[in-house]
Order: structure tokens, then C-alpha cells, then sequence
């Protein structure tokens, strides 16, 4: 049985300003999706790898693909406009043979091997599983302008990626989904629509998302630091 790592990044990052979308942004002279892409085919969790793109960015990506030469197969699938419509044009050519399912933001490239392996070996186990850290924040339920109550904290988690399921689980609630016109933010969400029960698992401050450009200072540091860690001693 074989674990298939999906990579939707035909978002248009909006929010990090100019033309280019945020996935392709240069991180140290690559681009954040090639760092997202590295690690999961370092990682021995996962056997095949699915980038999910814009049609417009095809070309440009494969290039990029190509010029790494991964040790494991990554195939380019053609996105949708939302998220949730690139996951289902991954699954619906992921291989009979696919086991379990891991989805991962294109644009959270320092998350650690041992955290992919931990929620694929937890979705093996319950079926669905995620990464999340806890809320350091006071959170405020609010209408408007108006706080209608404050959400204790021990009650919120962050959810962060890579989220594992197993790959029957995942399809069924993306296909329901897609029947009932439900949109959730992440692929969790869609299985807590149909009632499944998803374990979470402890995350990382380290696994940060990409989206705005105040978070590209503590990226560079964060590639730095990973560059600093892989010297040999001297």
C-alpha cells in the first residue's frame, strides 16, 4: 500500500502583493514550493508525490521540477479554483494501489520528517490525523464589531499541515462535499462535515505558513538555520 503526498499550490497568494503567486516566490534563490517539495521526498513516509497547479503555471513549474531531479516520482495535475477542487483533481488520479493520503501546504516548507511520518502512522491507525499547536493568544468570538464572548484557550488548536487520511475516508468527503456545496478551509474540515472523528497531533512554531512578506525575514532564517545544522563539523 502506497502513501501519496498531495501539494495544492494553484493559489494566487493575494496577500503577498505584486504578480507572482506566493508558492513560486524565491526563498534563497528557490522557490517555496521546491523547499515544501524537498522535504517530502526526503521523507521515507511517503512514495509519490502530486503538485497541484494552475494551468498557467504548468510549464514553469515542471521546470522547476525537473531541474531538482527528486529521488521519487512527482507528477503535475492541473488545479481548480479552490483549494478543495485541486485536492479532488489529485485524488481523482492518485494510483488504486494509494493507502493513505497527505495533503500539505505548498508554502510551509520547514515542517520536520518525523511529524510526516507521525500523522501518516496516526491516519493508519484512526483514519484521519493533523498537526496543531496551541493558542498562545486569547481568542474572541465576535459579530462585527462586537465581542459576543471569549473561547477559553485550552479549547483552541491551530491547525497546521500536512494532514493524513485514509485515501477511501478522504475521497468520500470530498465527493459529499462537493454534492452538498459544502467549501471547508481544509481537508480536516470535510471529514468533521460527515461526523469522522480526526486525531490531532502536536505541531511545530517552526511550521509556518508563507503568506504574507513579514514572514519571509523568519523564513530566511529558519533556511539558514536548516543550511547551519547539515555542516559538517569541523
Amino acid at each position: 500500500m502506497r502513501v501519496l503526498a498531495i501539494i495544492p499550490a494553484a493559489g494566487m497568494g493575494l496577500r503577498m502583493g505584486g504578480g507572482t503567486p506566493k508558492q513560486f516566490l524565491s526563498l534563497e534563490g528557490v522557490p517555496i514550493f521546491v523547499h515544501t517539495l524537498r522535504k517530502f521526498a526526503a521523507s521515507d513516509a511517503i512514495d509519490e508525490i502530486f503538485l497541484g497547479l494552475r494551468v498557467e503555471d504548468m510549464e514553469r513549474g515542471l521546470t522547476e521540477v525537473n531541474h531538482e531531479r527528486f529521488s521519487k516520482p512527482v507528477r503535475l495535475v492541473p488545479g481548480g479554483a479552490s483549494r478543495q477542487e485541486t485536492v479532488a483533481r489529485c485524488l481523482a488520479e492518485a494510483p488504486t494501489t494509494t493507502e493513505i493520503v497527505v495533503v500539505h501546504d505548498a508554502v510551509r516548507p520547514f515542517i520536520e520528517l518525523d511529524m510526516i511520518r507521525q500523522v501518516v502512522e496516526a491516519a493508519r491507525k484512526g483514519g484521519a490525523a493533523i498537526l496543531g499547536i496551541l493558542s498562545v493568544d486569547t481568542v474572541k468570538q465576535v459579530e462585527r464589531q462586537t465581542i459576543l464572548g471569549t473561547i477559553p484557550r485550552e479549547r483552541i488548536v491551530l491547525a497546521q499541515t500536512p494532514q493524513a487520511f485514509r485515501y477511501n475516508l478522504l475521497r468520500e468527503a470530498v465527493d459529499r462535499a462537493q454534492a452538498e456545496g459544502f467549501c471547508g478551509t481544509d481537508e480536516s474540515s470535510l471529514l468533521e462535515h460527515q461526523g469522522h472523528n480526526v486525531t490531532i497531533l502536536m505541531g511545530s512554531d517552526r511550521n509556518i505558513k508563507i503568506t504574507k512578506p513579514s514572514d519571509l525575514p523568519l523564513a530566511r532564517l529558519y533556511i539558514a538555520q536548516e543550511r547551519e545544522s547539515t555542516q559538517p563539523d569541523a
